[in-house]
């Protein structure tokens, strides 16, 4: 029996740069039409984090872990909106799933972390958070190729090196200033700069 040998084109350098060009654009357009996910995140965290210094200043001590509650909560309109578009059938890029699965990591060892380690990391709870929330927020600032969501990174990255050398006490005031500058800020201006492109 005999099989049609099947020759692979193989690209040149040009129509290399260009594939990768295009694919880093179509992942910016994708992270355009979800700025609103960095928002979301950003000021779940802000919630959290204020409601438990709250409770902390009342000295309602027993009741500041209710509010983590809300981070497995986000986790659920996270599964809702990726069932909603796998039914779009919105077209993926190879740099988007990455980018997407690395999220989840990351964010499912945060979740595990908060729950179930929290008095083995103690005071370093905050500054490694940081720092791992820092990290994804650089490789997608990089990948996309999205300044200011690159800068937000550094800035979390810098917040969380610093609150090594910050008491406890002040360590939700690092975390919401992370969601501000990592999460917040970026996610509006990602959501600027797609109604931008449909002016």
């Amino acid at each position: 029996m005999k099989f049609k040998h099947m020759e692979n084109p193989t690209l040149t350098p040009e129509q290399s740069l260009l594939l990768i060009t295009k694919t880093i654009e179509e992942t910016k357009e994708r992270f355009k039409e979800n700025g609103h996910i960095l928002v979301f995140w950003g000021v779940l965290m802000l919630i959290v984090i204020g409601s438990q210094f709250i409770l902390s200043l009342l000295e309602l001590y027993k009741f500041t872990m209710y509010p983590v509650y809300l981070y497995p909560l986000g986790g659920v309109y996270m599964i809702y909106i990726w069932i909603n578009e796998r039914k779009k059938n919105m077209p993926k890029t190879i740099i988007g799933n990455i980018l997407g699965n690395i999220g989840w990591i990351i964010g499912l060892n945060l979740m595990i972390m908060g729950f179930l380690f929290s008095d083995q990391l103690g005071d370093a709870m905050a500054p490694v958070f940081l720092l791992l929330f820092a990290f994804f927020i650089i490789v997608c600032g990089l990948t996309i190729k999205f300044r200011p969501l690159t800068i937000g990174g550094v800035l979390v990255n810098l917040i969380g090196l610093g609150s090594f050398f910050l008491d406890r006490d002040y360590h939700g005031f690092s975390m919401m200033l992370g969601a501000v500058v990592g999460l917040i800020i970026p996610g509006i201006l990602l959501n600027y700069a797609r109604r931008k492109a449909y002016v």
